[in-house]
């Protein structure tokens, strides 16, 4: 759960490597996959040893909701791919949204938030933090005078993703950070479509980067999980005490599930992303198509930004339709080779329908003001051949 040894060998390993080999804590059998602790509890020789593991005065395992080996396993590996200094796992992605905001603020604090969010990060900055007396400050994540205007007094917490879930609007990072800073904020980024491999928020400033691992980490659709990751002593102090005490903690099930997707996840997704962008350079030619959303085409308005903070632009490809939700409808339904689902990331290609499933709960002028029409369509492009995907959705398309 915390940063390691400076004279570990691993600090030079790359990230593949670390995908692979960071973190792995063998038990005394030398199993070459790591072990599965299927246990709520541990034990103690004597009473002394209870009452000292609860104190604080040993570092041992004591209860599977504070910790266990093969969850730590998890959160050290993704600690050490992503830079981070310390990790805590958490039972899904939107738990690890909640836990790292609940640590940060409290009654009377002020966070503000690009208004381009997922659904119910959307609902928890804007229902659940200000029914506990925080204000939420909306503002468009592509303009910095927003950003600006809204930092210009005391911030406890700035929130974003970049790019932002379903339409791939960026944040600079870096520019935004810098303003965050000022106003005394620490600075939490959602890299799910940024993933591990291709954007790493920590190298431009940011303080916080959450994950839902159900996404790319896992990409296979077996299970849920997610993690907060940053400085040691906001992780060991407040995300530690949070999780503790209301329990949305990962199970060591889904932490072994996970170390093996964390094993390949740059193989899939380096795959998945280059099938994103020739899919979405189909769909930019096709006359039937109404625009097309994705960081790496050179039509997107932040394109030379995307280029700048992330390696590829990820395996999202959005896009709309003239005829709104019948025509979209219809489209979805004509699709045989990709599903219909809200999940992303995931190897196989899935198409999600956002204004009445993903970001139903946004009333129609927050799905407005961030352009989420009727029309739009979202695609997470998985690892088929990528000439099947194509030849499906210009089927589909008529």
């Amino acid at each position: 759960m915390s940063g390691g040894d400076v004279n570990d060998p691993t600090a030079t390993w790359r990230p593949d490597t670390l995908a692979v080999r960071a973190g792995l804590s063998r038990s005394g059998f030398e199993e070459t996959s790591e072990a599965i602790y299927l246990t709520s509890g541990f034990v103690y020789d004597t009473a002394e040893d209870a009452e000292a593991a609860f104190k604080g005065d040993v570092d041992r395992f004591v209860y599977s909701r504070y910790g266990n080996p093969t969850v730590t396993m998890f959160e050290e590996r993704l600690r050490q791919i992503e830079g981070a200094e310390a990790c805590f796992a958490t039972g899904s992605g939107m738990s690890a949204v909640f836990v790292a905001l609940a640590a940060l603020l409290g009654q009377g604090d002020r966070v503000v938030s690009s208004r381009a969010l997922f659904g119910s990060c959307f609902v928890i900055l804007d229902e659940i933090l200000p029914r506990w007396g925080v204000e939420t400050v909306f503002v468009d994540g592509a303009d910095l005078d927003q950003w600006r205007e809204a930092l210009s007094e005391p911030t406890t917490a700035v929130f974003f993703e970049t790019p932002s879930n379903p339409m791939q609007e960026l944040v600079d990072i870096a520019a935004v950070t810098e303003l965050a800073h000022a106003a005394g904020a620490k600075v939490v980024v959602d890299n799910v479509f940024g993933t591990p491999v291709f954007s790493k928020p920590l190298d431009f400033g940011a303080d916080i980067v959450v994950y839902s691992a159900t996404k790319h980490i896992d990409g296979q659709g077996r299970t849920l999980g997610g993690a907060v990751l940053g400085p040691k002593e906001f992780i060991d102090g407040p995300v530690q005490n949070l999780m503790r005490h209301t329990g949305p903690s990962m199970s060591p099930f889904n932490a072994w599930v996970l170390l093996k997707g964390l094993e390949t996840l740059s193989l899939r997704v380096e795959r998945m992303a280059a099938s994103a962008l020739e899919v979405a350079r189909f769909l930019e030619s096709h006359p039937s198509v109404k625009r097309v959303v994705h960081p790496f085409l050179e039509s997107h308005p932040q394109h030379e930004l995307a280029k700048r903070q992330m390696r590829a632009a990820g395996t999202v490809v959005t896009f709309e339709l003239d005829g709104g939700k019948d025509e979209a409808f219809a489209l979805m339904n004509a699709l045989q080779v990709i599903d219909i689902s809200n999940n992303l990331g995931d190897s196989k290609s899935l198409i999600t329908h956002p204004a009445t499933t993903t970001h139903r709960r946004l009333a129609p002028e927050a799905r407005a003001a961030v352009g989420i029409t009727d029309g739009v369509l979202r695609v997470s492009v998985g690892l088929e051949d990528v000439r099947d995907l194509v030849d499906d959705l210009r089927r589909a398309l008529g």
